[in-house]
C-alpha cells in the first residue's frame, strides 16, 4: 500500500463503511452487492482480455460475449432482482458497455410497458428466452429529439390486416439504435401512422429484422453498422431501411393506441405514455451520471494523493498535488457534486416506480411532471458530469491522457448520454414548456402540487420585494429558499418574455423561439434547486454524528459553488448582494480546507472495486508507477523488440540515403 493513500485513510474523521451504506441503501445492500462483485471477481469464465489493445471488431465480438456470459451467469447464480442485476452487470463491464444494452433497458421495457395482455403473453417469453433479440428503433438519420418530423411511416391495410411500413426518403433511415447493426434480430420501430387516409403520429411497431434461425436480414430490410464512433467501440450502432416490410396487425403495441381490424383508430388516455420507455430511460440516465462522475472522482482524487509535483516552498519536498488549492478547487466541488447526483438518482428511481405504479393503477396524473422531471435532470446531471470528467482527466496531467487511466473510456462513453434519449437543450426546452404552463395556472389560481408547489405563492412578486438583505450562506435551509426563488424568479422571467412577445404580434412559435435562452436558463434553475433540495432533504436521514458533518460539509460546497458560478442571477434577481458573493467565494476556499482531509476516503466510500474502476492511477493500493510500467508493457507493438516496419519502410530510406 502506498504510504502516503495510508496517512490520507488513517486521517479520515468518520466511518467510511458507514457512508457506503448510506450510498448503497443500507447495510443489507451493501453486503449483497459486495458479495455479487465478489462472484465475479472470482468467476474465471469472466476473466476478459484488456479492451485498450483490441481492434474495433474484436470488441465488438468480446462485447457481444460479454452479453451472453451475463445472462448464462445471472441464471446460474439465480439473480434476479433488478438492483442486484445492476450490481452484477456493472462489475463485469467495468467502463465498457453491453452489446445487448438496449435489449434489456428499452426493447423489453417497453413490451412490458405497452403490450396488451395478449400480446404479452406471446413477446415477453420470446424477449425473456433471447429468440427475440431486441432493439429500439426511433432516431433517423434526418431527425432524433423532433417526434413530430419522423418520418419512418406505418401504413394499416385492412384488406390484409397488416401495417406496410417505409423508409420513404434518406434521411428517414432509422440511424443509432445500439444492437441494431448486427445483434437483434427484431426491432420496436417508431413510426407515423396513417390508418383510413388519417394522420395519428408517432406510435410503437415490433418490427422483426432477421430470421430467428439464421439471422439472415428479412426481405425488404436493410441494415447494417454505422461504422466506427467517438466511443461506444463494443457496441453495433446501426441502420435500418424498411421497404414495403409488411407486419401483422397485432405487432402494433395496443396497451394504449389500438387500430381495431377494419382501421378504426382508438387513441390513448394520454399521448405521453408513447413515450414510457424513454421516461424511464432518462432516469436510470441520471444514475449513470452519478456513477461515471462518482468514478471519475475516485481516480483523480486517489491518483493526486500519490503525485507529488513541484514545490509549495523553496527547498521542501515535493507536496501531494491534492495539497495544492488549485486541485482542490477543480475536484472537490465534482466530488460534492458526484454525492448530489447520487442523491437525486436515488430521488429519480423512488418517484418512477411511485408513478409507474399510479398509472398502471389508471392514474395519469402526475406523468407530465415525471416527463419534465426526467427529461430536464437528465440534461442538468448529464451536461454537468460531462465537463467534469474532463475537469477530472485533466487534473492527472499527461498520465490522464493515457486509456490506462480509463478517464478516457469513461468520458468517451458517458458524452453520448448529451444526445441520447434526448438532446439536452430540447429536453431542457421540454421542461420548460411543463415549467411555463404550471406558472400560467398558478397565476390563475389553480393549486400546484409536487415539486413545481414553489410556483403557488401568488404573492412571489412581493416575496422580491420584502426577501431578507440578509441570507445566512451557512444555513443550507436559506440556501434551499434562496435557490428556489431564484427558480422561480427565472421561471416568471422566462414566461413575461413569451408573453411580450406575443404582444408584439409574434405568434406563439416564434415567442418560444424568441425566449429559449430564457427558457433553458429556467429550466436549468429549476434543476439545480432539486437538486439543493434533495441533498439537503437527505442530511435529515444521516443519525451519525461525522457522517452529517462531513455530508452537511459537501452539501454547503455544491450550494455555494452553484451560487459563486450563478452570481449573475442571484444578484440580478436581487437575492443576494455584492458583498455577499463576495463572502460566497471566500467560503467555498475555507470548505475546500475542511474537506482535504476526508477526500480519500470520501471517494473510498463509493466503494468501486479496482475492477470496475479498470484505472491505473485510481487503484485502491496507489501504487500507480510500477503498475503503468506494466501497463504499458502489454501494448501489442511490444510484443516484438523490432517492429516490421522497419524492415518495411526504415531500412530501405536508409539505404537511399
Amino acid at each position: 500500500m502506498n504510504p502516503d493513500i495510508m496517512r490520507e485513510r488513517r486521517n479520515a474523521t468518520f466511518d467510511v463503511e458507514k457512508l457506503t451504506h448510506i450510498l448503497d441503501g443500507g447495510p443489507e445492500k451493501t453486503k449483497r452487492r459486495r458479495k455479487i462483485e465478489s462472484m465475479v471477481l472470482s468467476d474465471p469464465d469472466l476473466k476478459e482480455e484488456d479492451p485498450s489493445f483490441l481492434s474495433r471488431s474484436e470488441n465488438y465480438d468480446q462485447g457481444v460475449k460479454k452479453s451472453a456470459q451475463i445472462i448464462l451467469k445471472l441464471r446460474e447464480y439465480g439473480i434476479a432482482d433488478p438492483e442486484e442485476i445492476y450490481y452484477f452487470k456493472n462489475i463485469v463491464k467495468g467502463n465498457r458497455h453491453e452489446s445487448m444494452r438496449l435489449h434489456f433497458t428499452m426493447f423489453l421495457p417497453t413490451l412490458y410497458g405497452q403490450c396488451d395482455p395478449q400480446q404479452s403473453r406471446k413477446w415477453i417469453p420470446l424477449a425473456e428466452s433471447f429468440q427475440a433479440v431486441g432493439t429500439y428503433a426511433q432516431t433517423e438519420m434526418g431527425h432524433g429529439t423532433h417526434l413530430r418530423g419522423m418520418e419512418t411511416t406505418a401504413t394499416y391495410d385492412p384488406a390484409t390486416q397488416e401495417f406496410v411500413l417505409n423508409s420513404p426518403t434518406v434521411s428517414s433511415m432509422k440511424w443509432w439504435p445500439g444492437g441494431l447493426g448486427k445483434t437483434s434480430n427484431h426491432a420496436i420501430v417508431l413510426a407515423q401512422l396513417y390508418t383510413q387516409g388519417n394522420f395519428h403520429g408517432l406510435h410503437a411497431f415490433i418490427v422483426p429484422i432477421r430470421d430467428m434461425d439464421t439471422h439472415v436480414p428479412l426481405p425488404g430490410i436493410v441494415v447494417g453498422d454505422i461504422g466506427p464512433k467517438f466511443g461506444f467501440s463494443e457496441v453495433d450502432n446501426g441502420f435500418l431501411k424498411l421497404e414495403n416490410v409488411r407486419i401483422p396487425r397485432d405487432n402494433m403495441l395496443m396497451k394504449y393506441a389500438k387500430v381495431e381490424p377494419d382501421g378504426t383508430y382508438l387513441k390513448p388516455p394520454s399521448a405521453k405514455l408513447t413515450y414510457g420507455t424513454m421516461v424511464f430511460v432518462r432516469s436510470v440516465i441520471v444514475g449513470e451520471a452519478a456513477f461515471a462522475l462518482s468514478k471519475s472522482c475516485t481516480i483523480a482524487i486517489r491518483y493526486s494523493s500519490v503525485r507529488h509535483q513541484s514545490e509549495i516552498r523553496p527547498g521542501d519536498p515535493e507536496p501531494q498535488i491534492l495539497d495544492y488549492q488549485t486541485q482542490q478547487y477543480k475536484l472537490f466541488p465534482l466530488l460534492a457534486m458526484a454525492y448530489a447526483f447520487t442523491f437525486v438518482s436515488q430521488y429519480m428511481r423512488q418517484t418512477y416506480r411511485r408513478i409507474s405504479g399510479d398509472i398502471n393503477q389508471g392514474d395519469f396524473s402526475e406523468l407530465p411532471e415525471l416527463h419534465a422531471l426526467s427529461a430536464g435532470l437528465k440534461a442538468f446531471t448529464t451536461w454537468a458530469t460531462n465537463s467534469a470528467i474532463e475537469v477530472c482527466r485533466m487534473s492527472c496531467g499527461g498520465h490522464g491522457y493515457s486509456c490506462s487511466s480509463a478517464l478516457p473510456d469513461i468520458y468517451v462513453n458517458f458524452t453520448p448520454t448529451c444526445t441520447y434519449e434526448g438532446e439536452n437543450t430540447v429536453m431542457m426546452l421540454q421542461t420548460a414548456r411543463f415549467l411555463v404552463k404550471s406558472y400560467r395556472q398558478a397565476k390563475a389560481g389553480q393549486q400546484l402540487s409536487g415539486i413545481v408547489s414553489y410556483l403557488n405563492e401568488p404573492k412571489h412578486g412581493q416575496l422580491l420585494a420584502a426577501r431578507p438583505t440578509v441570507v445566512d450562506i451557512n444555513d443550507l435551509a436559506s440556501l434551499v429558499e434562496v435557490y428556489k426563488l431564484r427558480a422561480a424568479t427565472l421561471v416568471e422571467l422566462a414566461a413575461k418574455s413569451i408573453q411580450q412577445e406575443l404582444q408584439l404580434r409574434k405568434s406563439q412559435e416564434d415567442a418560444w423561439n424568441n425566449s429559449a435562452v430564457d427558457l433553458v436558463r429556467a429550466t436549468d434553475a429549476h434543476c439545480h434547486y432539486v437538486v439543493v433540495k434533495i441533498f439537503t432533504d437527505k442530511l435529515g436521514e444521516v443519525g451519525d454524528t461525522s457522517i452529517h458533518s462531513v455530508m452537511s460539509t459537501l452539501a454547503l460546497l455544491y450550494a455555494l459553488n452553484g451560487i459563486k458560478n450563478n452570481s449573475g442571477d442571484f444578484l440580478q434577481a436581487g437575492l443576494l448582494n455584492v458583498p455577499q458573493v463576495l463572502q460566497v467565494s471566500v467560503r467555498v476556499k475555507e470548505l475546500l480546507s475542511q474537506l482535504r482531509p476526508n477526500a480519500v476516503a470520501l471517494v473510498d466510500a463509493f466503494d468501486h472495486r479496482d475492477k470496475t474502476l479498470n484505472s491505473v492511477l485510481g487503484r485502491y493500493d496507489g501504487n500507480v508507477y510500477e503498475n503503468l510500467f506494466a501497463w504499458a508493457r502489454r501494448s501489442p507493438l511490444n510484443s516484438t523488440e523490432v517492429h516490421e516496419s522497419f524492415h518495411k519502410y526504415l531500412k530501405p530510406l536508409q539505404a537511399k540515403l
